[in-house]
């Protein structure tokens, strides 16, 4: 599908939602949750590294989605305006965590990251993996959100400025400065460095 056609199938979509054009809003709320679920629970889990809540912010990402219809003026992708949304909800959910900071982690994973058997191979990755997010928990939010949409969910320094609301040398700064941590931290934790060496994040 070409974009200027994904384009007009989003804006029929949300008028469909908002009940301007003939069709059952329900069914076309669930189309549109049905069509951009599986990107929002992406970002989110790559943002946060798993969440025992991760159901609960997929309904609160769509909540607002829903709230904030009206709002939608296509002047960006109906895509980059719900990421933005799920942006907020993750930053949210990352000042909750902070605020519990003295429980222990989830032990949820990125769906790219999970690894599944007892191998020693698997096990190794999926240590190294938690304590890749593990190190970005000390992070600051925006470098956080930056370096994982940039380096693990592969998008550009551009898009991932446009859905953060920064500017690109902004973003560029913060996903510099959570490189950094990383590999700072990587010097002082073997099992991390391995992990990151191996490809685990770039």
């Amino acid at each position: 599908m070409s974009t200027q056609a994904a384009y007009l199938e989003d804006v029929v979509l949300v008028e469909r939602c908002l009940g301007r054009v003939t069709g059952a809003q329900e069914a076309a709320a669930r189309d549109l949750f049905r069509r951009y679920r599986g990107r929002v629970h992406a970002a989110l889990y790559r943002i946060l590294g798993g969440n025992a809540d991760m159901e609960d912010l997929l309904q609160e990402t769509f909540v607002q989605v829903f709230a904030s219809l009206k709002s939608w003026r296509a002047e960006a992708s109906l895509a980059t305006w719900i990421d933005r949304i799920a942006v907020r909800v993750a930053y949210r959910a990352i000042g909750r965590r902070r605020a519990r900071i003295d429980q222990p982690s989830p032990d949820g994973v990125t769906p790219e990251l999970a690894v599944h058997g007892d191998a020693p191979g698997a096990l190794l990755a999926k240590d190294g993996v938690r304590r890749l997010y593990a190190a970005l928990d000390r992070l600051p939010p925006a470098s956080r959100v930056a370096f994982a949409l940039h380096e693990i969910d592969g998008r550009s320094m551009a898009e991932v400025a446009e859905v953060t609301g920064a500017s690109v040398t902004a973003t560029k700064l913060r996903v510099w400065r959570a490189r950094r941590t990383l590999e700072a931290a990587a010097a002082r934790d073997p099992v991390l460095r391995e992990f990151l060496r191996d490809g685990g994040a770039p």
